[in-house]
């Protein structure tokens, strides 16, 4: 068995978390094409392969209209447990232990979905993925950020029914041209009621979306990051708060942020000491779920077994879990 073999068998065998997963993006042609006809809702595709064909992205925006389109499909409980538990399977694939997922409910609302049938249906699918393969979770419910502060407030409120089910709220969507800041009294509130908050900055948006996400969103987990290394006080913040950074390889390569995977600067960021971990984003759009995610970069950036071993370990000492949890799966990857 060359080193090679050696990660890979390491990466299958491993439990494994996932932190950033937003679960419409896991949605299959498939599915979704299951779902269109199940609904009765006309999608601009004729097959299953002229769906994957659209799959061709040049940044967030045009991945963003395709995502939201293919969005349109879900509509009743039902779906929304399907989407999920096809993801668990996922999960069962790939050996995740523990996965903590978003969910837009702004991409449904305005469509007429209630919100109580979106987050019971994801739900159901989470508590039967603990029953049946001990797997257990997290749900973090997003905003959309290229929509306005205020709209987001109803969603909030609608959110507080469910702090049973839902753990925190994060920013996702368009990042360029809506900064962190448009969403502070969001935020405020939203703490105050008790949820914890994580946000997506970074990713094409400039390392001062990463500061005020930070200073004033109080996150406590920045998805992508991976524009970091361009401010030099904030990677020693960073470093020195060791605040995690859900890093999505594949993702970035499908959005264009680096141009392919062996120039990505995810082994620049480990080597530094930033607390760094891969995860798949929208799986089903972007090629591949965790552990594609985990070998195909381990194969362009040439990394080794501890590389592996630290970016596993980072995701553990980043979830929602508690200590008492966390020590356990920490212990099993040592």
């Amino acid at each position: 068995m060359n080193n090679l073999d050696n990660i890979i068998d390491f990466i299958k065998k491993s439990p494994k978390t996932e932190l950033h997963i937003h679960i419409e993006g896991s949605l299959e042609p498939e599915l979704m094409f299951k779902l269109s006809k199940r609904n009765k809702i006309e999608i601009p595709f004729k097959s299953v392969e002229e769906i994957r064909s659209a799959y061709n992205f040049t940044n967030l925006d045009s991945f963003l209209k395709i995502y939201y389109e293919g969005s349109n499909v879900l509509i009743n409980e039902e779906d929304f447990f399907d989407l999920t538990w096809e993801y668990i399977l996922r999960c069962k694939q790939d050996n995740i232990v523990h996965t903590e997922i978003f969910f837009d409910p702004q991409s449904h609302i305005p469509r007429g979905v209630n919100f109580d049938k979106i987050i019971n249906g994801i739900d159901k699918a989470l508590k039967k993925a603990e029953k049946d393969f001990n797997i257990t979770s997290k749900i973090i419910m997003c905003f959309l950020r290229h929509l306005d502060e205020e709209s987001c407030f109803d969603v909030l409120k609608k959110a507080c029914n469910y702090k049973d089910k839902i753990v925190g709220v994060g920013l996702d969507s368009s990042e360029k041209g809506n900064p962190p800041t448009k969403f502070k009294r969001l935020f405020e509130l939203a703490m105050k009621e008790g949820f914890l908050t994580v946000a997506h900055a970074g990713e094409e948006g400039p390392p001062d979306y990463i500061w005020d996400s930070l200073n004033i969103l109080k996150v406590k987990r920045i998805d992508h990051g991976v524009q970091c290394l361009n401010d030099e006080k904030l990677v020693d913040k960073l470093i020195k708060e060791q605040i995690p950074l859900t890093v999505c390889p594949l993702s970035n390569i499908k959005l264009c942020v680096f141009d392919k995977l062996e120039n990505h600067n995810l082994k620049k960021m480990l080597d530094k000491g930033l607390r760094v971990m891969i995860n798949s984003d929208d799986p089903a759009y972007f090629g591949g779920y965790l552990n594609k995610n985990l070998i195909e970069t381990s194969k362009a950036l040439d990394l080794d077994l501890q590389d592996i071993k630290k970016l596993i370990k980072n995701s553990f000492k980043s979830s929602f879990l508690d200590e008492e949890k966390k020590k356990k799966w920490l212990k099993k990857i040592n």
